[in-house]
C-alpha cells in the first residue's frame, strides 16, 4: 500500500508587521497595527488548505469606521478573492447586524458571507485565526497569496506588504514508478532466393507383400487426399514453384533390412506412379528416398499408450543397437507377448510414406506484402514481414500482431522469438515474453536479445540482473539499452523512496 506522505510540506514562515505611524493615524480607521502572518498554502489532496494569523497590537477601531482585509490566490491570468476578514468599530457593527437581520432569504443566499465579522473594541491585543479549506483546481498549482486591505468599505482595496507565499505547496504522493522502456527489434536477413519444404504423411493399405497402390483400398482414400490437398494448395500459388517432391518411405522394424528396404521403396515408387498420373510435375522432379526401419516412429508410438511391459520395450529400444540384435531382443521379451502386441498394433502404422515439396516462392514489394500477409503469411519472408511491420506505428496493435505472426510462421526461428518477446514485452506480457526468449539459443549476444532480457528483469524487479543485460547491450552501441539504464535508475530510486517512505 502506498503511503501518503501528506505531511512533507515546509511552509516558510514569515511576518510583516503593518506599522501605523501617530502622523498618519487619524486618517485611518484603526489605531495601532496589525500583523499578517502567512501560515500556510499547501494541497492536500482534493484541496486547497489556507492558513492567516492575524496579530492585533493595540487596535481601536473608530465608532463609525471599519477595515476589512481580503486574502487572494493569485495566479497568472486568475484571482479569487477568499472571504474576508472584518473589524468593525461599535456603531458599524451595530450597522452591519441590522443589514443583516433585514435581508430577505433571497439577499443571504446571493449575500458573500465574510469568514469573519469582529467588533474592533472588543479585540485590541488578540489573534484572529484565518483557516479556510476550498476545492483544489489545477491552476491553484501555481498560485500565490496575497492580502488586501480596504478601509472605506467602497471596494478601493490596497495591497498589504505581506510577505507572499511564492507558490501552493504541492502534496507530495509517493506512487510506484510506472518504467517506459525502450524497445528494439531485430531485422532479419533478406532472402535472396525463398526456399521451404512443406510434406504430408501418409499412412497407406497395401495387400500383403504387395507394392501397388489400390486407391480405394481400406483408409487409402483418406490418405491419398492429405497429400493431394497439400499439392493442390502449392499449385493453386501463383507465386509459388515447385523445384522437387522427395517421397521417403519408412518400414516396420520385422523381417530382414533389405527386405523392408525392397518393400519401402516400391511402396514409394507405387506413390510417385500415382501423383505422376494426377499431376504434370516431369519425373526428374520426383526422388525417391529409403527412411529405413521406422524406430523413432515405434519410441513416439510407445510414449502415447498403455500397453504391458512397455518400459522393458523401451529400455530395449533405446540402448541395444539395431547392430546388437535389438529386435531379436524385443521377440524374445517376456515370451515373445509383447512383441505380437506390436506386431498386431503398432508395426502397420510404421509403413509411413512421406511426400515431402520443396518449392520457391517469389519475392514481394511491402505494398504486395501488406496483402499477402492477410491471406497467406506463410509466403512471407520474415524480413519481409519485418519491413510491413514498419509501416505501422511501433508498439501499435498492428505492429505487434506482425511479430507474433512472424513467430507463429516460424516459430524455431531465434530472430522471430527476439521479435515475438519485444512485441510481447511491449504489452506486457512477461509469460509469453520468457517463453520466446526461452527459444534463443545461438543468438544470445545480440544486443536486441540483450536489451529484451534487461526489459524483462527490469519490469520482474531483478534490478542486478536487468542492469547486467543492459549492460552488455549498451556496449554493442544500442541506443535503446542507453535508455533503458535510464529508465533502471529511476526505478530503482523510486523503489527506495518507496521503501523508505513505508517504515
Amino acid at each position: 500500500m502506498i503511503k501518503r506522505n501528506i505531511g512533507f510540506i515546509v511552509c516558510i514562515w514569515v511576518a510583516c508587521v503593518l506599522n501605523i505611524s501617530s502622523a498618519v493615524a487619524q486618517s485611518r480607521s484603526y489605531e495601532g497595527s496589525i500583523t499578517v502572518k502567512p501560515v500556510q498554502l499547501e494541497q492536500k489532496g482534493n484541496f486547497l488548505h489556507i492558513d492567516i494569523d492575524f496579530y492585533l497590537n493595540n487596535v481601536k477601531v473608530k465608532s463609525a469606521r471599519g477595515v476589512d482585509f481580503i486574502p487572494r490566490l493569485a495566479a497568472p491570468g486568475r484571482n479569487q478573492n477568499l472571504p474576508k476578514v472584518s473589524i468593525k468599530g461599535r456603531d458599524e457593527y451595530l450597522a452591519y447586524e441590522r443589514e443583516v437581520a433585514v435581508m430577505s432569504a433571497k439577499e443571504k443566499r446571493s449575500y458573500e458571507k465574510p469568514y469573519v465579522v469582529e467588533k474592533g473594541n472588543k479585540l485590541r491585543n488578540d489573534t484572529i485565526h484565518y483557516r479556510y479549506v476550498l476545492r483544489y483546481e489545477s491552476w491553484m498549482a501555481d498560485a500565490r497569496l496575497d492580502v488586501q486591505r480596504d478601509e472605506c468599505g467602497c471596494g478601493e482595496t490596497a495591497l498589504m506588504e505581506v510577505e507572499e507565499f511564492d507558490k501552493v505547496t504541492l502534496e507530495r504522493i509517493l506512487v510506484p514508478y510506472v518504467v517506459m522502456p525502450q524497445m528494439a527489434y531485430l531485422q532479419p536477413k533478406a532472402e535472396e532466393i525463398k526456399q521451404r519444404d512443406i510434406q504430408a504423411e501418409c499412412f497407406l493399405d497395401f495387400v500383403v507383400n504387395k507394392v501397388d497402390i489400390r486407391p480405394d483400398y481400406m483408409n487409402n482414400p483418406q490418405e491419398l487426399a492429405k497429400i493431394r490437398k497439400m499439392i493442390d494448395e502449392l499449385k493453386s500459388d501463383p507465386s509459388v514453384k515447385v523445384n522437387r517432391l522427395d517421397i521417403i518411405g519408412y518400414a516396420s522394424p520385422e523381417g530382414t533390412l533389405a527386405t523392408n528396404k525392397r518393400l519401402s521403396e516400391g511402396r514409394a515408387m507405387a506413390l510417385r506412379e500415382y501423383l505422376a498420373s494426377k499431376y504434370d510435375f516431369s519425373r526428374n522432379q520426383y526422388s525417391i528416398i529409403f527412411g529405413g526401419e521406422n524406430w523413432e516412429g515405434l519410441e513416439k508410438a510407445l510414449e502415447t499408450i498403455e500397453m504391458e511391459y512397455k518400459n522393458e520395450v523401451l529400455d530395449i529400444i533405446r540402448n541395444i543397437p539395431i547392430e546388437k540384435g535389438r529386435e531379436t531382443k524385443l521377440m524374445q521379451l517376456r515370451g515373445g507377448e509383447p512383441y505380437r502386441y506390436l506386431l498386431k498394433y503398432i508395426f502397420p502404422s510404421l509403413r509411413v510414406a512421406i511426400c515431402k515439396v520443396n518449392y520457391e516462392i517469389k519475392n514481394f514489394n511491402v505494398d504486395e506484402a501488406k496483402e499477402i500477409i492477410k491471406s497467406r503469411p506463410q509466403n512471407l519472408s520474415l524480413n519481409e514481414m519485418f519491413l510491413v511491420a514498419n509501416t505501422y506505428q511501433a508498439g501499435s496493435q498492428e505492429f505487434i500482431d506482425i511479430f507474433e505472426t512472424a513467430v507463429r510462421m516460424y516459430p524455431q526461428d531465434e530472430v522471430a522469438n527476439i521479435n515475438a518477446a519485444t512485441a510481447a514485452l511491449s504489452r506486457k506480457d512477461l509469460t509469453s515474453a520468457e517463453r520466446y526468449l526461452g527459444m534463443v539459443h545461438s543468438k544470445k549476444d545480440v544486443p536486441e536479445y540483450n536489451n529484451a532480457m534487461g526489459i524483462l528483469m527490469l519490469m520482474k524487479g531483478d534490478y542486478e540482473l536487468s542492469k547486467k543485460y543492459l549492460k552488455i547491450a549498451e556496449q554493442s552501441g544500442l541506443d535503446a539499452a542507453r535508455s533503458n539504464l535510464e529508465e533502471l535508475a529511476r526505478k530503482k530510486a523510486n523503489a527506495a523512496e518507496m521503501r523508505k517512505d513505508g517504515k
